[in-house]
């Protein structure tokens, strides 16, 4: 299993040029890693995340942001 970094940086570094200019660009990163075999809420789920976990295949959920002011997140 991979580390969370070494699965984040790679699609921060796919996203430039796409998504924004620069990586250095990014403020904050929020990465939660879930496994197939747990229970979890489905009902809000994008269809995409939706049908990965119906195949039972791995994927990945990205969702761009501005950042929250820091007292937000206290």
């Amino acid at each position: 299993m991979l580390p969370m970094d070494d699965i984040v940086k790679p699609i921060q570094d796919a996203l430039v040029g796409v998504v924004f200019a620069d990586d250095s660009l990014i403020a904050d990163v929020e990465s939660h890693r879930r496994f197939l075999n747990s229970t979890f809420d489905v009902t809000r789920l994008p269809p995409l995340v939706l049908a990965g976990i119906a195949a039972q295949e791995g994927c990945v959920y990205v969702k761009i942001s501005r950042s929250r002011p820091l007292g937000e997140y206290l």
